[in-house]
Parts: structure tokens; sequence; C-alpha cells
């Protein structure tokens, strides 16, 4: 017979435990692993036609935003907000008629 016993698990450490490890073991070379390389994630680049980029420009400045790349970056993240937005809402009422649909039936 198969040995019915589970493991008992060990709830997940708090924020304020793992930085008292963290403090604990950061003078102990032997409480580390290999350091490791991190390289920063390239930006994307997307070439403008001059007329759009000269628009964004005024408006990056109309906004006082620090770059046209950080006033583009709001505008795409809320337009992405916008559109998850939308599609969760078409998603429910899609999933809303269809439980109609399959009642009637």
């Amino acid at each position: 017979m198969a040995n019915m016993r589970t493991k008992k698990k060990t709830p997940p450490l708090t924020e304020a435990e793992i930085d008292e490890i963290v403090v604990a073991q950061a003078e102990d070379d032997a409480a580390w692993g290999k350091p490791i390389g991190v390289r920063k994630a390239k930006t994307a680049r997307v070439p403008l036609p001059s007329a759009l980029a000269m628009r964004v420009a005024f408006f990056a400045r109309l906004h006082r935003a620090q770059s046209m790349e950080a006033w583009i970056e709001r505008i795409i993240q809320e337009r992405l907000d916008l559109e998850e937005a939308a599609f969760a809402g078409v998603k429910r009422d899609l999933a809303t008629t269809y439980r109609s649909v399959q009642q009637e039936l």
C-alpha cells in the first residue's frame, strides 16, 4: 500500500524574516553563492516619421514629461490598460451571453 502521509508545508517567509536572514548572513561569505552578472535590458527602438516625432515632442513638453520616451511609455501603458479593460469586459459579456443561451436550451 502507498504511503499516504503528506509533508507539512512550511509557510513562506515574510519580508521581515527574509530581511533578518539576509542581514544575519551579510558578512558570512560562505552563506552566499557565486556572484552573477546581470545585463541591463535593451530598450526597444521604434523609428517614427518626423511629423509624428514632432507631435510627440510637443505633447511630451506640454505634459512636462521627463523625456519623449517617458511620455510615450506612459501613453502606451494607459492605452494597454484601456485595451485590457475593454477585452475583459467583452470577455465577461460573452461568458454571460453564453451562459444565458445554455440555460435557454
